[in-house]
């Protein structure tokens, strides 16, 4: 007989006079780190829910929302790769109170491999899931025309000054929009359930929402990929969901193997979020890797 799994167990910790939202299941493990669990844009805790009923039962399991989104404090200004960095280390560290394994889908990859490559004190090896940043390799070998430049931030500017923006954000949070949006980057179309979009589109109603969604855009470039994988001391999983609309997988594994050695990866029939698409082919890879790290001598 199989017994259910606890459910997760939400809680708020105050870190720099924000409120910080996340989660904890499973039980302290003396053989392996715990899991921090990282959501991507727009998303929150509430997107790893599959996930963490089946983690839980090899790991104790953390899920965070980033600072922006979610149940999480939704400022109006100060957002950067820096902020999202120093919440995680800084919650590893307060919170889960020893080092974890980090991983994380999308912009929430991407803040795991810049906390794992300049606090790697705190991580024992990071997992990313489709993630995003950019290497030297795609970036424009000229410098932009000045006034093309110009015309490009004006534009940015009015459009996310705050009538404009407001209107823009209204758009993006309409159900029918997130809805579509979903079944675009989502290979089971199934996974697209009202649950999902009701998760998406209920921090998109809180108050502070439209003026953190202008400030999130205006958020400046983090550090390229490439300079982080120079620093970084930690294994690597890539997770690619070949069908993700959005990038290019077969190239930016080249990029990442060009930069970095210590790294396993797995191509899936999945799109943009592969833990919510297809669980049932992330879980087992993401458990069978740390537990063979964590039993490494590459992991002490």
């Amino acid at each position: 007989m199989t017994i259910a799994a606890a459910p997760a167990i939400g809680n708020t910790w105050t870190w720099r006079n924000f409120n910080i939202y996340y989660v904890r299941a499973g039980e302290p493990r003396t053989d392996r780190p715990p899991l921090l669990l990282v959501h991507g844009f727009g998303a929150s805790t509430d997107h790893w829910l599959k996930n963490i009923a089946e983690l839980q039962q090899d790991f104790e399991v953390w899920a965070i929302d980033l600072i922006g989104f979610g149940r999480s404090s939704k400022p109006s200004s100060g957002y950067s790769s820096d902020l999202w960095r120093d919440q995680l280390s800084d919650f590893i560290e307060q919170i889960i109170g020893r080092p974890a394994f980090i991983a994380g889908n999308s912009i929430g990859g991407y803040s795991c491999l810049f906390t794992a490559a300049t606090r790697p004190q705190w991580v024992k090896g990071a997992v990313l899931l489709n993630g995003v940043g950019s290497f030297k390799d795609q970036m424009p070998i000229e410098e932009p025309n000045p006034f093309k430049k110009a015309i490009g931030e004006l534009i940015k500017n009015i459009i996310l000054s705050p009538i404009p923006s407001w209107f823009v954000f209204q758009f993006v949070r309409n159900k029918s929009y997130i809805r579509k949006t979903l079944k675009q980057v989502y290979v089971n179309k199934e996974a697209v359930t009202e649950e999902l979009i009701e998760n998406i589109y209920r921090p998109a109603t809180e108050r502070d929402a439209p003026a953190a969604f202008a400030a999130l855009f205006k958020a400046p470039r983090g550090e390229r990929v490439d300079v982080l994988l120079s620093q970084l001391e930690r294994p690597l999983l890539l997770l690619w969901g070949t069908k993700d609309p959005w990038m290019n997988c077969k190239q930016r594994s080249e990029l990442f193997r060009k930069y970095y050695s210590d790294i396993e990866e797995h191509f899936l029939d999945a799109g943009h979020c592969p833990h919510d698409d297809r669980p049932e082919l992330v879980n087992p890879l993401l458990t069978d890797w740390i537990v063979n790290k964590a039993d490494s001598r590459q992991v002490k």
